[in-house]
């Protein structure tokens, strides 16, 4: 019932913000405009088809809002004027009541928020779909202050997120049962993902282990920026890190007039995603402009400053590997290899024609390299590759998912700072330097190390392990077991050389009788 309940307000929702004729208005279809134009009757649709949009996703919740900010990014798929309302979805979702936030964070530290904080501002300054941040003073145990930001959790938001769920595992059982190409997708995997994605964002102690571990691997590269975590002041629903001073990424031209290089940042952005992805298998899946802010002060002009650690993504080292063989053999135009790889990793059936897989690929990626980011639309190279899977029957993997959303912001990021960057050089060398890390020998004596504490171990057992053995009784229960095995096996061996010698005697007689049926018959 709840899940009826949810579908029905969903329908109510999209009828009440006109979404409905938004949809049939698009088609070039005279009777579907016409029936736009019959559904929009005794309704107030005077506010442009953005803000309705916007307002509906709001109105639905965090689920809605998180995949308006995933469009809001890719603004070479949309009309601009959708674009920028959905824009605002980043960081300016309606804030919640602060004395709400206050009373929140006084449950959570068990006294009054004077007593937390030095100052508190009850203004937050920025509201999204999950939380909201207000900036505040802290002092810290050695007595020193600290410009803090601290993030709140909304209240009721467990409930709102188990009712949207709930109806995409209906939805997903359903497309998984009435099409192939919809089991081939595994909706009922994806939604799983999803799920786990959602319940860990609700958890800011969560959130905060990802940005301390982010910040961990992120320090040696100077590119990015991320803020220290104040431990002793976290809790599952409030969060307090460093304050970060930045410029929002979107203000392209602010960025400009202050002196940073976009170009470089442009490209920065993809140094810093494929060493995320690929050198530590644990990125950040959240990209779009509202978590990302340009450095302007003078130690750290230009740098990344990253912000919402709630969703990251991580990958195995297999998975980590095949990527970066795909990417790297993408790069060199080896369309065969890729077509390998698909085989060898098991996402298309064995039985699966190399070659022909090979010149569906080469048809679909050939005609996008090098040119600029901006002659370049991968929702169209996504469309066509997944015309090609159904074709071959590429199974979708669901622990990619979030890279491929990750690798759409990337894109859109890009698009908006640089739009002659030349994603795939910019990608190129640092995956051929990956490449030879991965085969070479300091993968070796990176393994070597990480095994050096078993084989401490062992060595000094090693000469004790092979004079037991080699002392074992022959009547030992695991060489009894041996030799039966061995007997077995030698049974069933004469068994098929007197099967096999029977059919070779049978098939030499019906030979001979055969000779001997023409010979008679020429006589």
């Amino acid at each position: 019932m709840k899940r009826i309940f949810r579908g029905a307000t969903i329908v109510w929702v999209a009828l009440r913000y006109g979404l409905d004729g938004l949809v049939l208005t698009s088609f070039q279809k005279p009777w579907l405009r016409l029936l736009a134009r019959m559904v929009s009757v005794g309704r107030d649709l005077r506010a442009p088809r953005g803000q309705r949009l916007r307002e509906a996703l709001e109105r639905l919740g965090p689920i809605f809002v998180k995949f308006g900010q995933v469009l809001s990014t890719r603004r070479d798929l949309m009309p601009p004027d959708i674009a920028d309302e959905l824009a605002l979805l980043q960081d300016r979702v309606p804030p919640f009541d602060s004395a709400i936030a206050i009373a929140t964070i006084e449950r959570a530290f068990r006294r009054p928020v004077e007593e937390v904080f030095v100052s508190f501002d009850r203004v937050p300054v920025a509201s999204a779909s999950i939380a909201q941040v207000h900036f505040a003073t802290l002092r810290d145990r050695q007595g020193a202050l600290h410009e803090v930001a601290v993030k709140v959790l909304r209240p009721g938001m467990l409930e709102v997120i188990e009712k949207d769920l709930s109806l995409m595992r209906m939805m997903a059982g359903w497309v998984d049962g009435l099409s192939a190409d919809g089991k081939r997708l595994k909706p009922r995997e994806v939604v799983a993902e999803f799920d786990n994605y959602l319940h860990d964002e609700l958890d800011l102690v969560r959130e905060a282990a990802n940005a301390a571990q982010l910040r961990r691997n992120m320090e040696g590269l100077g590119l990015v920026e991320i803020p220290t975590i104040f431990w002793d002041f976290c809790h599952p629903e409030v969060m307090v890190m460093e304050r970060m001073n930045g410029v929002p990424i979107s203000q392209v031209q602010r960025l400009r007039d202050a002196g940073v290089d976009i170009p470089k940042l442009a490209r920065d952005g993809v140094t810093i995603f494929f060493t995320q992805v690929f050198r530590d298998g644990f990125f950040h899946a959240d990209m779009h402009p509202g978590n990302i802010q340009v450095s302007l002060e003078p130690a750290t002009f230009g740098r990344y400053i990253s912000l919402d650690f709630g969703i990251v993504g991580t990958l195995t080292e297999s998975d980590k590997e095949y990527l970066a063989q795909n990417f790297a053999a993408f790069f060199r135009r080896d369309y065969k290899r890729v077509a390998e790889l698909h085989v060898e990793s098991g996402w298309v059936p064995a039985s699966t024609r190399v070659n022909e897989l090979e010149g569906a690929i080469r048809t679909v990626c050939e005609p996008y390299f090098d040119r600029p980011l901006k002659e370049i639309s991968l929702g169209m190279v996504l469309m066509r590759l997944f015309q090609t899977s159904r074709r071959f029957q590429v199974e979708i993997q669901p622990q990619l998912v979030l890279l491929q959303k990750t690798l759409l912001n990337i894109e859109g990021l890009g698009r908006q700072l640089d739009p002659e960057l030349d994603l795939w050089s910019t990608a190129k060398p640092f995956l051929e330097t990956w490449m030879l890390e991965q085969v070479g020998p300091q993968r070796f004596l990176r393994e070597l190390r990480a095994e050096a504490p078993h084989y401490a171990q062992l060595l000094p057992a090693l000469p004790r392990l092979l004079h037991d053995y080699l002392k074992r009784a022959p009547n030992d229960a695991r060489e009894r077991e041996l030799m039966a095995l061995l007997k077995e096996q030698r049974r069933t061996n004469g068994l098929l050389q007197a099967i096999v010698y029977c059919g070779i005697g049978f098939v030499l007689g019906l030979v001979v009788v055969q000779a001997i049926v023409r010979v008679s018959l020429l006589h």
